[in-house]
């Protein structure tokens, strides 16, 4: 029965984010069946496919590194999309948002790579430390994207992709974002190949898994998920942290159970951010990963002061 609490969670959550928003579906101005088909079940969606796509790259980061204290905004990533995307825009500004997301997810993968190469440096026995490193990284690539950005007069489409956002979601805006469901497939389906990778590169070799191409593999998903989300509605900070560990200490490690509970809490925590700042000071709206950025940072702390999670747990 407590698995099904994220998905009746969510449920509550559409439903009032289908019901919220400036214009009233009952003021007459529009119809109602064109505002939410246009606008509302488009932003809705958006914000669980957005939540659901970092919460599940969170946990393959995590068990890349053998860290729960790692996401994504923690590895250089969104730094890494942003700088593609300047790239792209720079060298072909016509480009199909298609090949955007492309160039994007390309650059994501090697500044993730890159961490890698590095977290194979840091030693493991302070947990902390590989996150700090990951978020000194991170501002580095963050800076010499903000150095780009503002040599080339591109300071207004970098804060656009740095702040995720829903207010401009519309039809025709989002379905990029429907990849992060065939990602989430893929991962499924190599949910016990990604368990593997949590052990260790010794001891995942000595169960027979391929560990090169199976961490090559994550990699690949991590930066795709990443970019399509930055493409779309930019980056949303501390998603792929705090919802695998929270989904961890209420079910357990099972990461194949794991993941659909994973995709739907961190869903349902974007949508509730988003509808958040539609009702805080409506009917002007704070940004979704503002809210998100204050709530996870209190739990982050909540995290790292917390009691371990029983053993057996789940």
């Amino acid at each position: 029965m407590r698995r099904l609490i994220p998905a009746l969670l969510v449920l509550a959550l559409a439903g009032a984010s289908l019901t919220v928003g400036a214009a009233s579906l009952a003021s007459g101005d529009q119809g109602a069946g064109w505002l939410l088909a246009v606008s509302r079940v488009p932003r809705t969606l958006a914000a669980l496919l957005a939540g659901a796509g970092l919460a599940l790259a969170g946990v393959v980061v995590q068990q890349a590194v053998q860290n729960r204290m790692v996401e994504p905004a923690l590895t250089g990533t969104p730094e890494g999309a942003m700088l593609g995307l300047l790239a792209i825009t720079l060298l072909a500004p016509g480009a199909a948002l298609g090949w955007k997301m492309a160039a994007a997810a390309a650059a994501a993968m090697a500044c993730t790579a890159g961490f890698l190469a590095l977290a194979q440096r840091v030693p493991r026995q302070d947990p902390l430390l590989l996150p700090i490193v990951g978020l000194i990284f991170g501002g580095i690539l963050g800076a010499v994207a903000t150095w780009a950005a503002w040599a080339t007069d591109l300071m207004q489409y970098l804060g656009t992709w740095q702040l995720g956002e829903f207010s401009g979601v519309v039809r025709g805006r989002y379905e990029l974002l429907w990849l992060v469901a065939l990602l989430a497939l893929a991962l499924y389906l190599a949910a016990d190949r990604i368990t593997l990778l949590g052990l260790g590169e010794t001891q995942a070799r000595s169960l027979g898994l391929d560990y090169a191409r199976t961490r090559a593999l994550g990699l690949a998903v991590v930066s795709a998920l990443t970019a399509v989300v930055v493409v779309t509605v930019g980056a949303l900070p501390f998603v792929g942290l705090v919802v695998p560990n929270l989904v961890s200490r209420w079910y357990g490690d099972n990461l194949r159970a794991n993941l659909p509970a994973v995709a739907l809490s961190g869903g349902g925590a974007v949508l509730a951010c988003d509808l958040a700042g539609r009702l805080i000071r409506h009917p002007f709206e704070i940004p979704a990963a503002t809210i998100f950025a204050v709530a996870g940072a209190g739990v982050f702390l909540w995290l790292l002061h917390a009691a371990p999670r029983p053993a057996g747990h789940g």
